[in-house]
C-alpha cells in the first residue's frame, strides 16, 4: 500500500532540497535545475510545511540546511538515485520484459556473457542486466532475482544450480618464469598474489601438489581481474581460475607457472530467492542453463 499523499511531496521539491545540501546555495541548486532563485525557495518552503519540520535556515543572505535537513536530503537522494535507476531500466528494456542478476565479475565477463550471447538471440523478447556483487545479499533488500554465487549451496533461502566446477592454475607473467614451467615446490620462493573472498586458497594448492606451505605473504586484492592486471604487471603469480586464466593466455599477458590446472573445492551457481516463484524471464534462463548451456 502507498503511503498517504501528506507524506509523498513533489520531485521537483526533493529535487530542490537534495541539490541546496550537495552544492551548498540555493543560488547554485537553481542553477543546476534552471529554475529561478526565487522557484527554488517556493519549492523549498512547500516542502517543509507538507513535512512539518525545519529543514532550513537563514545563514547571513543564503539558505542553509538545519541537522534534520542534511538527514532528510541524504535519505531522498538514495530514493531520486532508485527512481533514476527504475526509469533507465524501463527504459532501456522497451517493451520487452527485464531479468536482473548479480554477478562476480570476472565469471561473469568471461564465463556467463559469452553464453548470455545465445540465450539473447533465441530470447529476442527478454533483456538481461547485470549488476556485481561480490557477497552474498538479501533478495528482499536488493533488485535482483538471481545471482551467481561462489563456495557451496549455503546461499541463505536461495535456491541454486550448479553452472560449473572451479580448477586453478599460477599464472604470471611471462618474465617472470622466463624458462618455463616450474615445479610447484618453486613458486613458494616467488611472490604470491591473493584474494581476500579466497582465504587460504595458496595453502590449499600447495597441499594438493604435496608440498604444504603455511603463512604465505603478498599483495591482496579484492577482484580477479586486479590481480590477473598485477600478475601481469609483473609483481608475482596468481591463483587464476580457469575462464580468466584461459583468456590471459589466449592474449599473451600471463603464462603458465605450472603444467596443468587443478580442480579444487567450490562451484559457481546460479541461486534465486526460495520466497516467491521465479518470473517467467528467469524460468527461461535457468532452464536454458538447465538444458547444457553451462556445460
Amino acid at each position: 500500500m502507498i503511503a498517504p499523499r501528506r507524506f509523498l511531496p513533489s520531485i521537483s521539491s526533493l529535487l530542490a532540497l537534495e541539490a541546496v545540501d550537495r552544492l551548498g546555495s540555493a543560488t547554485a541548486a537553481a542553477d543546476e535545475l534552471a529554475l529561478t532563485h526565487s522557484a527554488v525557495s517556493r519549492q523549498l518552503k512547500a516542502l517543509q510545511d507538507q513535512i512539518g519540520v525545519t529543514l532550513l535556515r537563514r545563514e547571513g543572505k543564503g539558505l542553509a540546511l538545519t541537522p534534520a535537513g542534511i538527514d532528510y536530503a541524504a535519505s531522498i537522494r538514495d530514493y531520486l538515485q532508485d527512481l533514476a535507476r527504475a526509469s533507465l531500466k524501463i527504459r532501456a528494456a522497451g517493451e520487452r520484459t527485464s531479468l536482473n542478476i548479480a554477478v562476480l565479475p570476472a565469471f561473469g565477463t568471461h564465463w556467463l556473457l559469452p553464453r548470455l550471447r545465445d540465450f539473447a538471440e533465441e530470447n529476442p523478447d527478454t533483456i538481461i542486466n547485470l549488476g556485481t556483487r561480490l557477497s552474498p545479499f538479501d533478495f528482499t533488500r536488493e533488485p535482483f532475482d538471481a545471482a551467481i554465487h561462489f563456495g557451496n549451496a549455503d546461499w541463505p533461502g536461495a535456491h541454486h544450480l550448479e553452472l560449473a566446477r572451479e580448477s586453478v592454475i599460477p599464472a604470471c607473467a611471462p618474465g617472470l618464469v622466463p624458462l618455463g614451467a616450474l615445479a610447484p615446490r618453486m613458486l613458494q620462493s616467488l611472490p604470491l598474489l591473493h584474494l581476500e573472498s579466497r582465504p587460504g586458497a595458496w595453502e590449499d594448492w600447495f597441499a594438493r601438489h604435496g608440498c604444504p606451505a603455511d603463512h604465505l605473504r603478498g599483495m591482496l586484492f579484492d577482484q580477479f581481474a586486479q590481480m590477473a592486471e598485477a600478475a601481469a604487471l609483473g609483481f608475482g603469480v596468481a591463483l587464476l581460475p580457469r575462464f580468466l586464466a584461459e583468456a590471459e593466455f589466449r592474449a599473451g599477458r600471463l603464462r603458465p607457472a605450472v603444467e596443468g590446472f587443478t580442480e579444487v573445492d567450490g562451484a559457481y551457481h546460479i541461486v534465486w530467492p526460495r520466497l516467491w516463484n521465479p518470473s517467467r524471464p528467469l524460468q527461461k534462463l535457468l532452464k536454458w542453463l538447465q538444458g547444457g548451456a553451462a556445460a
